[in-house]
């Protein structure tokens, strides 16, 4: 994980604002470079450019005008044994990588990603090149290139958007290109939107003039006969099943037409899990045998599987965190009393008032808890109790809306508050299941999210409301879903996770997994039919009943914001209304 700034200008449009409101260039370039550092500790390089550009006709200067470019990088090293500083720099070529390439490229263990696509991007020589290049690889990323023998300056995000970058585009007030992994919040000197997903852009500053001209490149070359198998998601199987089609009676046998299917996806979900977790490099830590990867983990069936792979890929001997958080929500706790109030008042037996922290994820989580330590003997496995007071919540509340900018909804904020303090890492452990609790602060730099299989796999309430429509409402649902994925939420949860100095990575939103999951028919995948908890991500409940997790493949959906009560703190409005 790494920040991305990267800024153009012309000295000639940064005359200082007379509104003493509006942030100076300078103030705002410093506060970018600041946020973006948080995201790299390891290192951070700025590096400077001024190129001469035609002015522009109205320019009643005979002498070429000069715009200057600046990148900075900051660096949190996950590849390779050696360390690295960004930007990568060589005969006049300059790379900001904010990403990972987990399939693509030929990357050996001892080598940095970053720097291996710096070697290749370095010997292209047309804009189409370029984008051919990043349609092969595979992974997460953002990035920023100058090509010094063209020119030309290219960025973009991963097809899926899985990692942020930020655009402000020149205006009238704030005449200047901006580029950032993340913001500090809204401001009087920038008016930041994320990067679309849908093409590569490009700056040619050989023929530059005046203001920045973006130009785009397409993602994938429609005429080539040679498929570009990270280009873009596939489409989703449009095949629908018969009318008589059988419904599955139970969990417990696997029907002949979903077997092969099973043992697909457990291989994809197996192959996508390894390769995100494999070759992490060990860091200085005061912590003896420290665990290199931590799990976002309510308890749920999509998190459960991808903690249970991840044991079968990470030697014994290494710890694995479970990252499980609670609030103390107000609103929830004013309901629970009035509720008892209403028992004693009604003279009905009085239940014991749950503790403060013993949410829908907590109860969840250590149920599974249990099962993973039935399946994985020998597994130490630091089961994180992150629980966090209203008032700790409430103080982070502008920092967090700050990075999570420019979201800005109730909802958007119920997630990013969830997901802050949960990759903060930071609780209490216990060794035993009756033992004592322990602070414990996580040192894993990698965190798996289960992101990705309610959308793939139709988890959500919504995939039942299209199949009261017939099956085919149901498959342009799905379509949808893939459609939307770039345009939700990963900028937003790649801004608050990374503020810790932690990568997020999504095993479900692999491409590879995506478009076998697209590939497969709808029928294969879901059964609306059947009650929730079978027929909704019934593949996804297969496979984990195959790998011995029968409670996991019963758990039914149940949202990050409502299983940890970080959602609604302070009344019921709804999750799309903008923040006050």
């Amino acid at each position: 994980m790494c920040g991305i700034f990267f800024c153009v200008h012309h000295e000639k449009n940064l005359s200082p604002s007379t509104d003493p409101e509006v942030p100076s260039f300078e103030d705002i370039c410093g506060a970018l470079r600041t946020v973006n550092a948080q995201r790299g500790p390891d290192a951070q390089r700025n590096v400077s450019l001024s190129i001469p550009v035609t002015p522009s006709p109205s320019n009643d200067t005979s002498s070429p005008a000069v715009v200057h470019l600046e990148f900075f990088s900051s660096e949190l090293r996950l590849r390779g044994t050696a360390p690295i500083v960004q930007p990568h720099e060589s005969n006049n070529n300059i790379l900001c990588w904010n990403g990972e390439v987990f399939e693509g490229l030929d990357i050996n263990p001892d080598e940095n990603d970053g720097a291996v696509l710096f070697q290749e991007l370095c010997k292209l020589e047309t804009p189409s090149e370029v984008a051919t290049l990043f349609a092969s690889i595979e992974g997460p990323y953002a990035f920023v290139f100058f090509h010094g023998a063209s020119q030309h300056l290219f960025f973009g995000r991963d097809p899926l958007g899985r990692r942020s970058l930020l655009i402000h585009r020149p205006t009238s007030l704030q005449p200047y290109l901006l580029l950032s992994s993340a913001t500090c919040g809204p401001s009087p000197g920038y008016e930041f939107e994320e990067l679309s997903t849908e093409l590569l852009f490009y700056i040619d500053f050989s023929c530059f003039v005046d203001e920045a001209c973006l130009s785009t490149l397409p993602r994938h070359d429609i005429e080539s006969t040679i498929p570009d198998l990270f280009a873009i998601p596939s489409s989703v199987n449009t095949v629908l099943p018969s009318d008589d089609f059988p419904e599955l009676a139970s969990l417990d046998v696997i029907p002949p037409h979903l077997s092969q299917a099973v043992d697909d996806l457990i291989y994809q979900l197996d192959r996508s899990t390894r390769l995100r977790v494999r070759d992490i490099p060990s860091i200085d830590s005061d912590v003896t045998n420290p665990s290199k990867v931590a799990i976002l983990f309510s308890g749920g069936i999509d998190c459960t599987v991808l903690t249970y792979l991840a044991h079968r890929n990470i030697p014994l001997d290494e710890p694995i965190d479970l990252l499980n958080v609670a609030f103390e929500n107000p609103r929830k706790l004013q309901s629970q009393n009035s509720e008892h109030a209403k028992r004693k008042k009604s003279g009905k037996s009085e239940q014991p008032r749950r503790p403060v922290y013993m949410v829908p994820d907590r109860i969840s989580g250590l149920e599974e808890l249990e099962e993973l330590r039935r399946l994985c003997p020998g597994r130490q496995w630091n089961f994180v109790e992150i629980d966090i007071p209203y008032n700790e919540s409430q103080a982070a509340r502008p920092v967090i809306e700050a990075l999570m900018f420019p979201s800005k909804t109730v909802m958007d904020l119920s997630l990013a508050m969830a997901l802050y303090f949960a990759s903060r890492g930071v609780g209490q452990v216990r060794r035993q299941k009756d033992s004592e609790s322990e602070p414990y602060a996580s040192p894993a730099r990698v965190i798996l999210s289960g992101l990705g299989a309610d959308e793939l796999l139709g988890g959500y309430s919504r995939h039942r409301t299209a199949f009261t429509h017939g099956w085919k409402s149901l498959v342009d649902e799905l379509q949808l879903e893939i459609d939307r994925i770039p345009t939700r939420n990963l900028g937003r949860d790649d801004r608050i996770i990374s503020s810790h100095g932690r990568e997020t990575r999504y095993p479900f939103l692999s491409l590879s997994v995506v478009n076998f999951l697209a590939s497969l028919p709808v029928h294969f995948k879901l059964d609306p039919r059947l009650e929730t908890g079978l027929g909704d991500k019934m593949l996804l409940r297969l496979a984990a009943r195959k790998l011995g997790l029968v409670e996991a493949s019963q758990r039914k959906k149940r949202a990050m914001q409502f299983g940890s009560y970080s959602a609604r703190m302070h009344g019921e409005k709804k999750g799309d209304v903008p923040l006050e």
